[in-house]
């Protein structure tokens, strides 16, 4: 690990380390997530999940950051999918249980009601349902993004000028978008990871979605060196 991974593991170790640590920061995080929910959920993605990239790239080519790559527009990227996980969330995570009572599950209205049980099964209904019907919207629509971000040069302005939609679509590697991250990524990590997330606080669970990333960002990085050296 050279100087620069120390540096990041230190920094990211001393936040959490912080908000789990210090007196009072936790309870200021919670009430800043209430008061503001989108607000967070947009800082959330677009920090962890912009720094998951950096990392993918680190594993991946040895360095952080190159001409291009475009953190800012990434930042603002993820940040603006923070914002559509958030809103997904609460309708799925409202929305699930009340399928479920109609289906027959004698699930209480107060969820403090429920046991392991019904916290387990709404949480898995709900994690099964956003990632079949959302989470292929979003995967799609983060890579045409991450598309059109390096074809603009990786700039602000970049990602705000007219994308053309036929051209980023068919730029797509639609084998690997199906065959890996939709066929794999989503039964295997996606389901069981946010299964977590909604038995999870509704406080936390865009920050550990957003710490998903991370772990997803390595996760395809070692996959595409794995790639290389089938090739």
């Amino acid at each position: 690990m050279q100087k620069k991974d120390r540096i990041l593991a230190g920094i990211l170790g001393a936040a959490f380390a912080f908000l789990l640590l210090w007196p009072g920061a936790m309870d200021s995080f919670i009430s800043m997530t209430a008061a503001s929910p989108l607000i967070m959920s947009f800082l959330k993605f677009a920090v962890l999940a912009t720094i998951g990239e950096c990392i993918a790239l680190r594993i991946t080519t040895g360095v952080y950051n190159r001409p291009g790559f475009g953190i800012a527009p990434k930042f603002v990227l993820w940040g603006l999918l923070g914002v559509a996980c958030k809103l997904v969330f609460s309708i799925y995570g409202a929305g699930t249980p009340s399928l479920l009572r109609e289906l027959g599950v004698a699930l209480s209205p107060d969820r403090a009601a429920w046991g392991f049980g019904h916290s387990f099964l709404a949480a898995l209904s709900t994690s099964v349902l956003l990632n079949t019907l959302f989470a292929p919207i979003l995967m799609v629509g983060h890579k045409i993004g991450d598309i059109h971000i390096e074809r603009t040069g990786g700039t602000l302005a970049g990602l705000f000028s007219r994308p053309d939609m036929a051209a980023l679509f068919k730029a797509v590697n639609w084998d690997s978008m199906w065959s890996f991250v939709l066929k794999k990524t989503v039964p295997m990590f996606w389901i069981p990871a946010h299964t977590i997330t909604f038995l999870l606080p509704a406080h936390f669970q865009v920050l550990f979605a957003a710490m998903l990333s991370i772990a997803l960002g390595v996760i395809l990085a070692f996959a595409g060196l794995r790639a290389k050296k089938a090739a």
